[in-house]
């Protein structure tokens, strides 16, 4: 039986092509910068995004965190989306280790309203408030459908961020699916930020890692933050290879990842599925199981049984996320196995 992977765009694996790339790539010691494909990898990535530097990371939260604990003092404020990734998936990392004292933001478009930044806000010279120094915005955002924020949209409240003084850290984990669905180069959302983290281990396809990318004096200051989480590696150019083969090969094929979303949207609401009605949907999908349905444990076992694997993101409220390792049949066949169960 062939089982048909929904559960996340993380869990895909690496080509053929992407492991011989692995298997052959030019190692050193990267505590030293003398890992040649480390080094491409970074320079690379920082050419893309239009930084001065980068650097890679071992997970989209440590990218997220070292910015946060370069950015921001502890006793300092953060705000952040209240259904950002950084709020809800990264087990309170802001405040657990950096320290920052959070605000939540109304995120429910997927970006917070550009008026609601100077409310929230405790830049205020007030005694008795932690100042606000960072906003952390999401795009593509997760939690909200999948939305990519357009760029019009996503640099007026940027900008605002930094009209307010505050550093402005984007969490584009996903920010390659923004940018494929508006058809627009990366650097037209990444010009408007200070800094930004983007994972190679999602839509991608490379099997870990991501890039932390700034001015280089900021990327200075976080490798030593990566190296005091314990996040500096030594021959890290067997994964930083695969992350380059990714960025020159993967990009422009997200656009494959939307289509096959959306042909599961009709599919499953051509058999009665009330899909979440999003804006500028990528590759992801939710819906809720109703009353008559089964439980969220027999819904997920009964489609696993029959080769679909999904998640349950909240009670009731099921998550499927398009990849590279699922095609059109794929698709069609678990929208048939979904429908098939749910009646």
């Amino acid at each position: 039986m062939r089982i048909m992977d929904f559960r996340s765009d993380t869990v895909t694996k690496p080509s053929e092509e992407m492991r011989k790339i692995m298997a052959y790539a030019e190692v050193g010691d990267d505590i030293y910068g003398d890992d040649p494909s480390s080094n491409a990898l970074a320079a690379y990535a920082a050419e893309l995004t239009g930084k001065e530097a980068a650097m890679y990371v071992c997970s989209g939260t440590m990218g997220n965190l070292i910015a946060f604990l370069v950015a921001g003092r502890p006793g300092e404020s953060l705000l952040a989306g209240a259904r950002s990734h950084v709020w809800c998936a990264e087990v309170g990392g802001f405040s657990g280790v950096a320290g920052l004292c959070p605000y939540p933001l109304n995120d429910d478009e997927g970006i917070p309203r550009k008026e609601d930044l100077a409310a929230t806000s405790r830049a205020d010279n007030n005694i008795h408030h932690p100042d606000t120094t960072i906003l952390t915005l999401e795009n593509t955002h997760n939690f909200t459908g999948g939305v990519a924020v357009s760029p019009a949209k996503f640099a007026d409240v940027a900008r605002e961020g930094r009209r307010l003084g505050f550093h402005v850290h984007l969490d584009g984990a996903r920010i390659f699916n923004a940018s494929v669905f508006h058809g627009v180069d990366v650097s037209a959302y990444v010009k408007e930020v200070d800094t930004v983290q983007f994972c190679l281990s999602k839509g991608l396809g490379a099997p870990m890692g991501s890039m932390l990318c700034g001015t280089a004096a900021f990327i200075e200051k976080a490798m030593k933050w990566r190296k005091r989480l314990g996040g500096a590696q030594r021959q890290v150019g067997v994964a930083a290879a695969a992350g380059l083969y990714a960025l020159k090969n993967n990009i422009d094929r997200l656009a494959l990842d939307h289509e096959n979303a959306l042909n599961m949207v009709k599919l499953l609401e051509k058999g009665g599925v009330e899909v979440e009605p999003v804006s500028n949907r990528t590759n992801m999908l939710f819906f809720r199981l109703r009353d008559e349905h089964p439980s969220d444990e027999e819904f997920v076992a009964k489609c696993k049984a029959r080769g679909v694997l999904l998640n349950v993101n909240e009670p009731r409220r099921i998550r499927l996320v398009t990849h590279l390792d699922v095609n059109a049949s794929d698709v069609e066949e678990a929208a048939a196995v979904i429908l098939e169960v749910l009646s």
